[in-house]
């Protein structure tokens, strides 16, 4: 593990545990044991830190979902679990997340690569998932886009709301959707 990758674990270690709030640079390093100095050599600012931050929290919960699924589980089990581990990890990350994904829809400049990542990174794999349930080839970007779009939206909505029961239900819910639509061959019409 290179020093970057070492600064960057405990950044995101300390700002789990911790939270982001206002947190200075300096406020950052100091927790970490490193200087400004260095995450500034690392990250470029403040924001870089943290768009790194959510870069590397967006592929372990990308890598937590396939592993998850990976499992021999029916499919609501799984779901259902990977949906608790990833409100656990929203009511962490959350915050700083859409702060960020705002920053990249505004094009601000340390959100450059996130605007290209917070979607596209995504699509793949949730399109296998839904071909694993039975989506057509023809229609799993289409679906994998919905459920990315949809979850997002029910983990804002738990963050605004603060309703985990109710977004769970609602989380269910897509999940019961999506395998309707699989077992009904699609809902997409045939061109």
């Amino acid at each position: 593990m290179t020093p970057r990758e070492r600064l960057l674990d405990a950044v995101i270690d300390h700002l789990g545990r911790h939270g982001i709030g206002d947190t200075s640079l300096r406020g950052i390093a100091e927790a970490v044991g490193s200087s400004h100095r260095m995450l500034i050599y690392h990250f470029g600012s403040r924001e870089g830190l943290l768009a790194e931050v959510t870069r590397a929290v967006e592929t372990r919960q990308r890598t937590m979902m396939t592993a998850t699924y990976a499992e021999d589980l029916p499919p609501l089990e799984a779901a259902a679990m990977y949906w608790e581990a990833t409100v656990e990890a929203t009511l962490r990350y959350g915050p700083l997340f859409f702060e960020l994904a705002a920053h990249a829809a505004q094009g601000k400049p340390h959100a450059a690569a996130l605007r290209e990542e917070l979607i596209a990174a995504w699509l793949p794999s949730v399109a296998d998932l839904c071909r694993a349930i039975g989506i057509p080839e023809d229609q799993a970007a289409a679906h994998a886009r919905v459920a990315l779009g949809a979850a997002r939206g029910l983990l804002l909505d738990l963050l605004i709301s603060g309703e985990r029961e109710e977004v769970t239900h609602a989380a269910d819910l897509l999940h019961r959707l999506l395998l309707l639509s699989a077992e009904q061959g699609g809902v997409l019409p045939r061109e």
